[in-house]
């Protein structure tokens, strides 16, 4: 089978759009939740970070057959959001962009997490005797402290979201062109004996993982400068 640019470049195209917005969900949510679990005391608090960290050591297809309970067209909550809103997420790049998000969530809030709480409070304190509110203490001072760790974290999730599989796979299938991913994509083209193209797709996800690991050490390292 012939390699064309089209065949690389659709997968890649679709893997950076989901890894995109699965990162930035997941950011979104796991820089708040990490903060209110490092800023807070309240019964269950481990309880509630050991279930948000369960993504990273469930086995991918497991995580996906909760996501179709729930998301499915009979499931708890893709009923409904079927019904009502005509909204359909299995078979969809919004639901793979879900599955990759909830994958990586874990990846984000760790960091996060440890981020928040290695920050001074001290630092905090001098900035609510100067009359700083408490956002402003937290924008100006918790944040910018914590920023490094945090984005550390953020890009170790979206080289796992790029190359995510089980989930995705059980979620959204491998649709080309809709949902195939570049992970997908490279096990179709083994599947196929289209090594050309394996060889192709396998060499660029690991060049963009690559990049963002060494992005991700450079930033853990900025954060322990900053401190």
């Amino acid at each position: 089978m012939r390699v064309t640019e089209a065949s690389a470049l659709t997968p890649l195209l679709l893997s950076l759009k989901v890894a995109g917005w699965a990162t930035l969900m997941a950011s979104l949510f796991g820089t708040g939740l990490a903060w209110v679990l490092a800023s807070t005391r309240f019964p269950g608090r481990e309880w509630l970070d050991a279930c948000l960290t369960l993504p990273m050591v469930l086995p991918p297809t497991v995580l996906g057959y909760y996501l179709l309970v729930v998301l499915g067209a009979h499931g708890v909550l893709g009923s409904h959001l079927q019904h009502w809103f005509g909204i359909r997420l299995v078979f969809s790049w919004q639901g793979a962009v879900l599955a990759a998000a909830i994958v990586v969530l874990p990846l984000v809030l760790k960091p996060a997490r440890a981020a928040f709480e290695s920050v001074d409070p001290h630092l905090e304190d001098a900035a609510s005797s100067l009359g700083l509110t408490g956002a402003a203490i937290f924008w100006r001072v918790t944040l910018h402290l914590a920023w490094p760790g945090i984005l550390s974290g953020v890009t170790l999730a979206f080289a796992r979201a790029l190359g995510e599989f089980g989930a995705t796979l059980m979620v959204a299938g491998s649709i080309p062109g809709e949902t195939q991913t570049l992970s997908l994509a490279v096990y179709e083209a083994v599947q196929a004996g289209n090594d050309a193209l394996a060889n192709l797709l396998v060499i660029l996800i690991s060049m963009v993982c690559l990049l963002a690991l060494v992005l991700s050490r450079k930033l853990a390292h900025a954060g322990k400068a900053v401190r």
